[in-house]
């Protein structure tokens, strides 16, 4: 049983914190077909551990805010990317959500 646990958390190691710019890649199933949709934000909050960890990510477009949350092992994830590492004092970034598109950027860290 141990094995089959270290074997699923080791297949997905993704290295991202709070604050980080990352990129998901989903695959969405419309009928018969399969796509990948890509989900590009910040990432605001990390929770849980284990096979229950999940992660919420932030992307505001024109002064309107969407969030969406996905399951750290979830199967329908293609791939997540980096794209730029945040520099925050804290692990929740709530205060992101009332803020407007320009003064909710994240300084970029070394």
């Amino acid at each position: 049983m141990a094995k089959s646990i270290t074997k699923i958390n080791s297949e997905k190691a993704y290295d991202f914190r709070s604050g980080d710019t990352i990129k998901v890649d989903v695959k969405v199933t419309e009928g018969e077909r399969t796509r990948i949709q890509s989900f590009r934000g910040v990432v605001i909050k990390i929770r849980g551990t284990g096979v229950g960890k999940s992660f919420t990510v932030r992307k505001a477009e024109q002064n309107f805010g969407v969030e969406r949350t996905f399951p750290y092992e979830c199967p329908s994830i293609d791939s997540i990317e980096v794209l730029r590492k945040g520099k925050v004092r804290r692990a929740k970034l709530y205060y992101l959500r009332g803020l407007s598109d320009r003064k909710s950027r994240i300084k970029e860290s070394r």
